[in-house]
């Protein structure tokens, strides 16, 4: 059986949606095989302000162990990435030093902890020293994954899986010295099977904070093992948002932390031009659409909707009128979403119809058009300003100019693009035949 298989299902309750935050994370996971160029700026926090704050330009001067460096590189990490730059040094301390950090898949986060875990580890002691835990079977196997590529070239260093399926007997002392699973499996080898000694680990890393929380007991379960931890054990947390109920858990798990925080990205809209299209109700957007397409060649397109059903409607009667077009929505599986995608990148398809399964961290450079055929808004009917910025800001990538069309078929999604136009501080014109020569430049 696939191990994503548990994904394969549409979510439909409140913990079928955390499973989708889940299945998000690990979608993230799979997809950024390499680093994102990310404009987002590092903002450290450091527990002692007078301390010197380190950063690194290169892997070279951590003093990894050779055997770790050879890892590094075989990756394809030519150089650290911004978060690592600040992070590994404080990772990497002696004394250990704790950390609380804010990063998105794609910024070589998960790198990072698996080189300060196997740089940390004596492969002559035969026990668990490194304890990683995450909120999902999947996502444990795919960080997993990376600590192995990472560390292939030391295979004095085992790794150990604390998750479902993996039945070991009570009292079974492990040999490997890092531990990756579940908060509930960790929990149950610490304390009621004994198979590991929680007072000989001297590194904790807790993943995916947000969607940790967001799950039933993990968060308990997870306070649960660190008070088991020695005082001096280093504590490590991630999570790719800050909200409030991260940072209390945060500041329980973790004492005296040095903190890393991405800034806010800029709402810069300034490289990409922006439209809307007026109609009269769906088919006339569609239509609207296939004029646009008529118009202009479209290096890529992705093109958002609200809801599943028109996301489907949309792509089949596209696909009638000839256009070669992929469908990616939430009730795939992860594995499923994750091929779209990379079709999607290699161009094999050159557009793509989606809802906000897709508008955050997906960077396809060759993107130039988004559609939005339904604008974006919140539970309670307003425009949802954040998913629009996200949305858009799929094209104007890497500093290159992009093109937003928005479709408007009543007064309520007219009334949305004012708040939106509010929100930005900027206007969006109606889109006019003048136009169409400027939009052929900027998708070309």
């Amino acid at each position: 059986m696939s191990p994503f298989s548990y994904y394969n299902r549409p979510f439909t309750c409140h913990s079928c949606l955390v499973e989708d935050k889940a299945a998000q994370s690990l979608l993230n996971k799979m997809i950024h095989t390499s680093l994102v160029n990310t404009t987002n700026q590092v903002e450290v926090l450091q527990r002692d302000p007078k301390s010197p704050l380190y950063s690194v330009k290169t892997f070279e001067e951590l003093r990894l162990k050779d055997e770790l460096l050879r890892g590094v590189y075989d990756m394809g990490f030519n150089r650290p990435s911004k978060i690592q730059e600040n992070a590994l040094p404080m990772m990497l301390a002696e004394p250990p030093q704790n950390l609380i950090a804010q990063s998105q898949s794609g910024t070589g986060k998960t790198a990072a902890f698996a080189l300060a875990m196997l740089s940390h580890v004596d492969p002559a002691n035969k026990w668990t020293q490194c304890l990683c835990i995450a909120p999902t079977y999947e996502l444990a196997l795919q960080t997993g994954k990376v600590i192995e590529q990472m560390g292939k070239f030391y295979p004095e260093v085992k790794l150990a899986y604390a998750i479902r399926g993996n039945k070991l007997d009570r009292g079974t002392k492990l040999q490997e010295q890092i531990v990756i699973g579940t908060p509930g499996t960790v929990l149950d080898w610490c304390s009621k099977l004994k198979i590991i000694d929680p007072k000989k680990i001297s590194v904790f890393v807790l993943d995916e904070a947000d969607v940790m929380i967001a799950t039933q007991g993990h968060q308990d379960q997870s306070i649960r093992i660190q008070r088991m931890l020695p005082n001096e054990c280093q504590m490590l947390l991630f999570s790719a948002t800050f909200e409030d109920s991260v940072w209390k858990f945060a500041e329980r798990v973790v004492p005296d932390p040095n903190i890393i925080k991405l800034k806010r990205e800029e709402e810069t809209l300034d490289t990409i031009k922006q439209y809307y299209v007026l109609c009269n109700d769906k088919d006339e957007k569609f239509t609207a659409l296939c004029n646009i397409y008529g118009a202009i060649t479209i290096a890529q397109a992705m093109i958002f909707c609200h809801t599943r059903r028109t996301a489907g409607w949309l792509s089949a009667e596209l696909t009638k009128e000839g256009h070669v077009v992929a469908l990616l929505s939430g009730e795939m599986t992860v594995e499923q979403r994750a091929a779209i995608i990379e079709r999607f990148r290699e161009g094999k398809e050159k557009v793509l119809v989606t809802t906000n399964v897709c508008s955050r961290g997906i960077d396809v450079e060759q993107v130039s058009v988004v559609i939005n055929f339904d604008l974006p808004i919140d539970k309670d009917g307003n425009a949802d300003n954040e998913t629009y910025l996200h949305r858009i800001g799929r094209t104007g990538r890497f500093g290159k100019r992009g093109l937003a069309v928005n479709m408007i078929d009543s007064k309520h999604s007219m009334n949305i693009l004012n708040q939106i136009e509010e929100h930005f501080n900027k206007k969006i014109n109606k889109l006019d035949t003048d136009d169409l020569d400027e939009i052929e430049k900027i998708s070309n």
